[in-house]
């Protein structure tokens, strides 16, 4: 099969890999993307909120008269979203909302 292999040019090699038979437990699989909404929807719906808030550049303070929650729960709403998600920041998870779409655009009006 490896001499098989060799003598395919890579075009042959291509095609012969990608037919493989799905079901083939011998077929590796490739691991897709995640989409948005699968990361967020490990999230509880407060969790997604505060999520967009500290996305929007809000601090604890902010964020807790926002929600009237208090500065401590928020900041643990915080630390659970990010664990979550697998981020170590803020500003990573500023940055996962927006390259994700997840920050609602401006009314204009």
């Amino acid at each position: 099969m490896l001499a098989e292999g060799q003598s395919m040019s890579l075009e042959e090699a291509a095609d012969y890999a990608l037919s493989r038979d799905q079901d083939d437990p011998a077929t590796p699989t490739v691991p897709q993307e995640p989409s948005a909404a699968q990361p967020m929807s490990k999230l509880t719906p407060r969790e997604q909120e505060v999520a967009i808030l500290v996305a929007s550049g809000l601090t604890n303070r902010q964020i807790s008269e926002e929600l009237s929650i208090s500065e401590r729960t928020a900041g643990n709403h915080i630390g659970r979203i990010l664990k979550k998600l697998g981020l170590r920041s803020r500003a990573q998870l500023a940055t996962f909302a927006t390259e994700n779409q997840l920050l609602a655009p401006p009314h204009q009006g």
